[in-house]
């Protein structure tokens, strides 16, 4: 089995590190199967003539006798001395946290993340938490149940029973409920202790796994393509479950990649995060934290309002073309306080760049949202170099107006509790009163 490693924007050469020319196709066909793939992946795996590419995405993509694991990268100074360890531990924690997965992946297991991929850590993290919970007891429900007994047992069946059992008078048939294991949520389990153990290389894991499918036995099978997803009710009596019902998801089907591929079973473990989108949902999720009982309400993907309206003869109508989507807004009450945009990629620190390497598409775009969401407080955020302090880097006024464009980074390597404090310190300039800059609309 040929495992490579590499970096966003990185590659990896036909020849090394056990790398043939057929491994690298398969891994490219097996990207272009992808939901998030555009035509022939080239958001995902370029091929060339001697290599193969990364782009920005990061995961795994699995083929046939190879695997390639993609891994973050910034700025190329300084992700390429940094040890794969750290790099993959910020990854998946990351993950963690945007995907509110709850892996509670303790220092005990820091020695395995230096050398285990981001497949083998999810997979581990998955077991180790299932069986931990399996020892606790299965969450059980009531299933209808139809059986013919010699004792009326629940109701009895009065159609059943005079067409049925019309010439057994010693049987009677009972309709009721019984209390059992056997519900959409442990099948799913059930499922993804088999199908995981075929995808791990660990014996430590997959010892876990063995486990577990002998401890869920009594629990029927399922092709993966079948799993009852939507029957899946988490409620108070197996609330305890959901982190790992979202793991499942995450490994089996891939549902906060592509929702709308969800009847489609995965054939493999390609697993793939777009870094623009994991950026962004990591800092709304840390920023909400760190509001928290401020009055800020943090908003991400929301809005919707349109930029254009039509013209219906002399009119302009209210408009549902080029709807908007701000990555992250504050809101106190009705008032959009201020638009964050999320960037990840390398900003420019270099003092004679007026610009700082901000695109001028995404300055046309934060001007477009002061308009729209009537807020003159509008920030670009990029992620930092490891060990830079956070904070503005620069500060814009708009011509014609009063908005103000902050350009910002965060050291996303720096712990959670530490993030959130210098999320908390960035927002502390918008939270700040000052004069509207229209009237708040609708």
């Amino acid at each position: 089995m040929t495992h490579l490693t590499i970096h966003e924007w990185g590659h990896a050469k036909f020849g090394e590190r056990g790398l043939t020319r057929e491994q690298a196709h398969a891994l490219h066909a097996a990207a272009c199967e992808h939901p998030l793939a555009h035509d022939d992946a080239t958001n995902i795996l370029v091929l060339g003539r001697d290599r193969i590419m990364a782009r920005q995405m990061v995961g795994m993509v699995s083929a046939k006798g190879c695997s390639l694991e993609i891994l973050p990268k910034v700025d190329p100074d300084t992700a390429l001395g940094e040890p794969e360890g750290k790099v993959r531990d910020r990854l998946v924690r990351m993950l963690d946290v945007a995907l509110g997965l709850n892996l509670d992946i303790g220092a005990e297991a820091a020695i395995a993340r230096q050398k285990n991929t981001l497949l083998e850590i999810l997979i581990d993290a998955f077991a180790t938490r299932l069986l931990a919970e399996v020892r606790r007891g299965l969450p059980r429900a009531y299933i209808q149940c139809e059986e013919d007994l010699p004792a009326l047992r629940g109701r009895l069946d009065v159609t059943r029973q005079f067409t049925r059992n019309a010439v057994r008078p010693d049987r009677l048939a009972c309709r009721f409920d019984q209390l059992d294991a056997d519900t959409p949520l442990m099948r799913i389990m059930a499922a993804a202790t088999v199908f995981l153990a075929r995808h791990t290389r660990s014996l430590g894991t997959r010892r876990k796994l063995d486990e577990l499918r002998h401890a869920l036995a009594d629990i029927p099978q399922m092709p993966i393509a079948r799993l009852p997803w939507q029957a899946v009710r988490i409620d108070r009596t197996n609330r305890r479950w959901e982190a790992l019902f979202g793991l499942a998801r995450l490994l089996l089907q891939r549902d906060w990649q592509a929702t709308h591929h969800a009847a489609k079973a995965p054939e493999g473990l390609t697993l793939l995060f777009p870094m623009n989108d994991l950026f962004e949902k990591y800092i709304a999720v840390l920023l909400r934290r760190a509001l928290a009982g401020s009055g800020i309400e943090v908003i991400d993907q929301g809005g919707h309002r349109a930029c254009l309206g039509a013209f219906t003869g002399a009119h302009l109508d209210n408009g549902q073309v080029f709807r908007t989507k701000p990555d992250i807004m504050l809101r106190r009450g009705r008032e959009i306080v201020a638009i964050i945009d999320t960037k990840w990629k390398k900003l420019s620190l270099d003092p004679l760049d007026r610009k700082h390497g901000v695109s001028q598409a995404d300055v046309y775009q934060l001007m477009a949202y002061a308009r729209l969401y009537r807020t003159a407080e509008l920030m670009l955020l990029y992620p930092g170099k490891p060990g830079e302090p956070a904070g503005e880097r620069e500060q814009f006024g708009i011509v014609g107006g009063a908005e103000c464009l902050k350009i910002a980074t965060v050291d996303v390597s720096l712990e959670e509790p530490q993030l959130q404090a210098s999320l908390a310190s960035l927002a502390k300039t918008f939270l700040a009163e000052r004069a509207p800059l229209m009237t708040a609309a609708g």
